[in-house]
């Protein structure tokens, strides 16, 4: 991984209405915290990239996983980590571009908006990891206390 984390957070994420715009809504309001508090300078883009990323791994988790899925969110000075948990132990490919296809581009967006990304089967279920790069920022405070925040609800 890029380098020590400045602050992570977590959260289980609900299955009913809403539940995808709430994930985006947390990973955003994680960003700007986050961005603050460490001195970051974390461009729109870069923020709007790590809302896509959330939006789109937490979407085929709740689609294709039976049961719960987590969210993990971390932050290092030259990174964002969205990490994404759920039941199912398959491993998705991303399919053949094909510009007529509607719907199951999911994957092909997180590969091209993350400069990171990898899949690990677990015990039960998978994790995935998509990283974006923060390449604004302003090197953060060097001696920032690492802090540990999880929420899970």
């Amino acid at each position: 991984m890029p380098g020590e984390y400045l602050v992570r957070t977590g959260y289980a994420v609900g299955g009913g209405d809403g539940c995808i715009a709430h994930a985006r809504h947390r990973a955003a309001a994680f960003v700007d915290q986050a961005a603050h508090d460490h001195h970051l300078s974390v461009s729109a883009h870069e923020r709007y990239l790590t809302q896509l990323v959330v939006t789109e791994l937490v979407t085929n988790a709740r689609k294709y996983a039976p049961g719960p899925v987590l969210m993990e969110l971390r932050i290092t000075v030259s990174s964002v980590e969205v990490v994404v948990w759920d039941s199912d132990p398959s491993i998705p490919t991303a399919r053949a571009a094909d510009p007529r296809r509607i719907g199951g581009h999911g994957l092909e967006i997180v590969k091209a908006a993350a400069e990171g990304f990898e899949i690990q089967r677990e015990q039960a279920g998978k994790r995935i990891t998509a990283r974006i790069a923060l390449t604004s920022t302003s090197g953060g405070a060097p001696n920032a206390p690492r802090a540990d925040h999880h929420h899970l609800a």
